[in-house]
């Protein structure tokens, strides 16, 4: 071959495609307008977090309120009653009286009850004595621990409350207790566990939009004819998840709004935080959501593999319901890698406590570390070759 025949099949031969904002703006536009002529993809970013959220706020709650308990009334003296009728005014309780401890061991065993105060028959004969025996004996059911632990501790409080009132005449204690709680005022589960809720939330939108959008093109076979196209890789896979991005952070100010006018959970944070948190939590979302896509190219499997990577490890291993401190050393471990773990703490910080750039700091790093890693996966998983 000649050295011009050698000069024009190299200035034939194509050399190394560039990134091309044109063909990217076609890419977004084609995407943008498959989603939203998609049903299941309008249900998944608006319909199914509404029903989550709804499901977490109303249906979960760690607050033991409307216990049923039973009192057992052994003694007919005045105290007595008097105290049964404490147990009876406390909104936390829901009390049964009974005369005879046989009445709800009974009910207690079948579920009906979670536990019983039993007010002896020499309850009387104890109080005037003041000594140190115990004026009550309160049975739980270990069953359920915390439950227990909350039935425990709110007939404690009942027998303490009503003391203090009977005692009032006498001499005040030397040291007293005046219990505070910050962020959190009055304890409510809602607040904590609302905000968690829309990282769990998120987590299922980003991973199951993009894993099933893209496995739903390799079975229609719409991926080979995009991949066949001048685009590089890199504009094929931004292409794709500029616009479930883009539903993504719509669904999480709904999520929010939902969380305060509906919920009322305070936000104490800027919206200018809570929308950096959760753009950066949205790139590991999706990043793994589209490496499940180039690994299951069915949609069964990829909404099972999306379940069981993205969901149930957001969901217990985040910190949501469970604390990370009191899992074993090698599951604490294993969250450092799961995105929700940093988004969790978060999105309770931006709601309950404000803005602390210092614990936002660090969580945004991490999640952005972790999403570079699964798009580095994605990238190399997707291959120009259809093979």
């Amino acid at each position: 071959m000649s050295a011009a025949g050698g000069r024009a099949a190299a200035a034939a031969a194509p050399g190394p495609r560039r990134f091309d904002w044109r063909r990217l703006r076609a890419l977004v536009h084609k995407e943008s307008l498959q989603a939203l002529r998609d049903p299941s993809t309008l249900l998944i970013a608006f319909v199914l977090p509404l029903v989550l959220l709804l499901l977490f706020a109303y249906a979960v709650s760690l607050d033991a309120k409307n216990v049923r308990i039973g009192v057992v009334l052994e003694s007919d003296g005045v105290s007595a009653r008097s105290l049964a009728a404490a147990f009876c005014a406390t909104r936390y309780l829901e009390v049964r009286l009974a005369h005879d401890r046989r009445e709800v061991a009974g009910r207690l065993t079948a579920g009906e009850l979670r536990g019983f105060v039993v007010i002896a028959q020499d309850f009387e004969q104890r109080l005037a004595r003041r000594d140190t025996q115990p004026l009550v004996q309160i049975v739980t059911d270990g069953s359920y621990p915390n439950t227990a632990k909350y039935v425990e501790n709110y007939a404690r409080g009942v027998v303490q409350g009503w003391r203090a009132a009977l005692d009032a005449g006498a001499p005040a204690q030397a040291v007293t207790l005046e219990p505070r709680y910050w962020f959190n005022p009055e304890l409510a589960s809602r607040s904590a566990l609302v905000p968690g809720a829309i990282a769990i939330v998120m987590t299922i939108i980003g991973t199951m939009l993009t894993a099933l959008v893209v496995a739903r093109e390799w079975e229609r076979g719409t991926m080979e004819a995009v991949l066949s196209t001048p685009a590089s890789v890199l504009e094929i896979l931004i292409g794709k998840l500029l616009p479930y991005f883009a539903l993504g952070m719509v669904s999480t100010l709904g999520a929010a709004a939902l969380a305060v006018f509906v919920f009322d959970v305070p936000l104490r944070g800027s919206l200018f935080a809570l929308l950096l948190l959760a753009a950066v939590f949205m790139i590991p979302a999706l990043g793994q959501g589209l490496l499940v896509s180039t690994l299951a190219r069915n949609q069964f499997l990829a909404s099972q593999i999306a379940l069981f990577s993205g969901f149930l490890p957001a969901f217990m291993l985040s910190g949501f319901l469970f604390e990370i401190d009191a899992m074993p050393a090698p599951i604490r471990a294993i969250t450092w890698a799961i995105p929700a773990r940093y988004f969790v703490s978060s999105l309770r910080t931006v709601f309950l406590a404000g803005d602390v750039w210092a614990v936002f700091t660090p969580d945004l790093l991490a999640m952005g570390a972790i999403g570079f890693v699964f798009f580095a996966f994605a990238r190399r998983a997707t291959r120009k070759d259809l093979q």
